[in-house]
């Protein structure tokens, strides 16, 4: 009997998990089809996914080069639609069975929401939906049995880990700690003062993954460990002082899981993020491949300690999972226009702790939220770290 086919809608189908996983649904045709496709500008690379994978509707988010994609997909009997209503609307679709969230930033929030509540199985990306507003998208997917699984290799690693472990006793967690691992970014080893200089095109050359530029950033400051150590407080309900991280610079283990009995498992892998897509995509089923494998005599894993002194995001994001409420979606909010700033060559590296820090003490936050609450806290903290740009 033939299987239907996995219908995918990949959100950010032109960016860097995006692109990969397409690579993914090019090598396994006959058990998985790319039914939506959506992108925020990159109209010539989404007509050329779409002319190859021929979706059964595109949403570009910028409304304003609707027509151009529209002009190109519409004949071939492609819907085209745009803006953000469209993205959370396709989500919903019939054809639709998992999503796929590599859209970047707070952007990624209402679409995923949106999955999650037209019981959509998620393959997670977006991280900042889970740093900005975690304990709901977590409350609204077990309301209605929503498998959410993680794509980030970190969350991932952890996810596999936990396979097979069952809570025996509720007085006693199963789980004793998480140790996230962090490659330690293109910076590792500098001093504070060696970082004062540092370029975006220096801080974009991973030593180890190939990303998209934001990630990437957040890489080389860890303000991306910070955001999916929060992350994983959802994922797996760990408490955040139960979140190690350590820097393992041959990012080969991808995260560890220490249990009660004090053992410890870990997830070892190639850096190639279309290992955590692929298990994503295939529902947890491992889908066969022909990339490197590992050779163990050619390796060696060390490990230490992250430089905190150096490397300040990462106390920050604690510090806001500590605060709790809005807090995370402030330093969330902050961070992207820090980020943005640096790769225009309008703040420098250290700086942008800092524009982070000053965010997160002038913005009022709230212990409960809702949508329209993370909105305007999202927008004020984007005001105010914009405004203390002005004054440097």
């Amino acid at each position: 009997m033939k299987t239907q086919k996995r219908r995918i809608a990949v959100l950010g189908s032109t960016g860097s998990i995006g692109t990969q996983a397409l690579d993914i649904l090019r090598s396994n045709q006959a058990d998985l089809e790319a039914t939506v496709l959506v992108a925020r500008s990159s109209t010539e690379l989404l007509i050329k996914q779409a002319l190859e994978f021929r979706p059964r509707a595109v949403v570009i988010a910028d409304e304003t080069l609707y027509r151009v994609v529209h002009e190109s997909l519409h004949p071939l009997g492609i819907e085209v639609h745009a803006g953000a209503d469209a993205i959370e609307e396709v989500v919903q679709r019939e054809d639709v069975d998992l999503v796929l969230t590599a859209m970047v930033g707070y952007a990624g929030l209402r679409p995923t929401l949106s999955a999650i509540r037209a019981g959509k199985t998620i393959a997670l990306a977006n991280k900042e939906t889970l740093v900005v507003a975690g304990e709901m998208i977590i409350q609204e997917a077990k309301a209605r049995g929503v498998q959410i699984i993680p794509v980030d290799s970190e969350h991932s690693a952890i996810y596999q880990c936990l396979i097979g472990e069952e809570q025996r006793d509720e007085k006693k967690p199963l789980l004793e700690k998480i140790l996230l691992t962090a490659s330690g970014g293109p910076f590792r080893g500098f001093t504070p003062s060696q970082l004062e200089s540092v370029t975006p095109q220096q801080a974009l050359r991973h030593p180890n993954w190939v990303m998209g530029a934001k990630v990437t950033i957040d890489s080389a400051s860890l303000m991306n460990k910070g955001l999916e150590m929060i992350e994983a407080r959802w994922l797996f309900d760990t408490p955040p002082e139960d979140i190690e991280v350590v820097v393992h610079p041959q990012s080969i283990i991808h995260s560890m899981v220490q249990f009660c009995d004090g053992s410890v498992k870990a997830q070892l892998g190639q850096p190639d993020m279309r290992l955590p897509i692929g298990y994503a995509l295939g529902l947890t089923k491992r889908i066969p491949n022909s990339y490197p494998r590992l050779d163990f005599t050619q390796h060696s894993f060390t490990f230490e300690r992250p430089d905190l002194e150096a490397f300040p995001n990462l106390s920050l994001a604690y510090r806001a999972i500590a605060c709790g409420g809005t807090a995370p979606c402030v330093l969330n909010a902050a961070n992207e226009v820090a980020v943005a700033s640096f790769l225009e060559g309008k703040l420098g590296f250290r700086r942008m702790s800092q524009l982070i820090e000053h965010t997160l003490d002038a913005v009022a936050l709230s212990t409960t939220y809702d949508l329209s609450v993370l909105a305007a806290t999202d927008h004020e903290a984007r005001c105010r770290a914009t405004e203390w740009l002005k004054k440097q």
